[in-house]
């Protein structure tokens, strides 16, 4: 039988966890050199790698577009992980090819990058999972690598931790939030339904928006992304209680649901912002209406194996 790509990464997990068994005393990641900085697009190789490279490039940029049975909302990867994943402030990707395998507290075990993308595609674009196996997985993961080139395995990089965070002790008001979406132009292109526009302007509620699941349904995570990089035209203009009232008021609205979501953070470390029940964790807002998913199967991604002691 041939080896599937989460396969190889499952070996490669395994190889991880072994040479580091004895390193009790080992030292903080490094973090990245400010000199490094991901490859240009226009140095990608033109032979048979090139291409697989450019096609995992187009597939972030067109995602629903070239991948319609897999991203079923209107978000595509660059949504966002802006300026095709390379914006620091943004979700960025350079440097994800070399973090994983790493272990996940939502999933409460070591996933792959293959994983990882997958969550991606059954929460954030609210789609159904990629075949591990498939060209447009090792497309994708190809580009992942080539714009992570040059940076050692585990290496720290600006913004490797997903968004910029902001203080989570301020409390959003959707209230003060409906009135600041007006004022702040963000209906102007995402719509006073907030359902976007076709060719690239993202849903921020209903049916083809972010799952449930989605870290950007979480108000701390959203805000860090509203702060850094909104409006498009004057990123860094809202104060940090304005971006949690917005994001309190996009996330207070429908969406699609994430099948199986009330097994999530099983090994516990609920952040306390996460908008629906699970073991331990009551959310400090009534989770809004859910839209069933056409595809529930598809839309989850099995938890591998934990790894914590005794669990199966």
């Amino acid at each position: 039988m041939p080896t599937t790509i989460r396969n190889i990464a499952g070996l490669a997990a395994v190889t991880l966890l072994i040479a580091g068994a004895g390193a009790c005393n080992a030292k903080p990641p490094a973090t990245a050199k400010a000199e490094w900085a991901p490859p240009a697009e226009d140095s990608i190789p033109n032979d048979s790698l090139g291409a697989s490279i450019r096609r995992g490039l187009a597939l972030l940029r067109m995602t629903p577009e070239s991948l319609p049975q897999f991203a079923t909302s209107n978000l595509r990867c660059t949504s966002c992980h802006q300026s095709d994943g390379l914006k620091a402030t943004a979700a960025p990707l350079y440097g994800s090819y070399v973090r994983f395998p790493r272990y996940l507290s939502r999933t409460g075990a070591v996933v792959t990058i293959a994983d990882r993308v997958n969550y991606c595609f059954t929460r954030s674009l609210a789609g159904n999972a990629l075949p591990y196996e498939s060209r447009e997985m090792a497309d994708i993961l190809a580009y992942l690598a080539y714009i992570s080139k040059g940076l050692a395995v585990g290496l720290k990089t600006p913004g490797s931790d997903g968004l910029v965070g902001l203080k989570d002790t301020l409390t959003g008001d959707a209230t003060r939030g409906n009135a600041l979406f007006t004022a702040k132009r963000c209906a102007l292109c995402h719509g006073a339904e907030g359902a976007g526009q076709p060719g690239g302007i993202p849903a921020l509620w209903g049916p083809k928006s972010y799952a449930i699941g989605a870290s950007m349904a979480r108000v701390e995570r959203a805000a860090s992304f509203i702060s850094h990089n909104m409006p498009q035209d004057m990123p860094g203009t809202l104060t940090p209680q304005e971006a949690f009232d917005l994001a309190a008021f996009v996330n207070s609205h429908g969406r699609p649901d994430s099948p199986g979501k009330e097994n999530d953070y099983p090994a516990g470390g609920v952040p306390k912002d996460v908008p629906y029940a699970v073991k331990g964790h009551t959310p400090a807002v009534p989770t809004p209406t859910l839209v069933p998913r056409a595809n529930p199967k598809g839309a989850t991604v099995p938890a591998p194996p934990s790894v914590r002691r005794g669990a199966q």
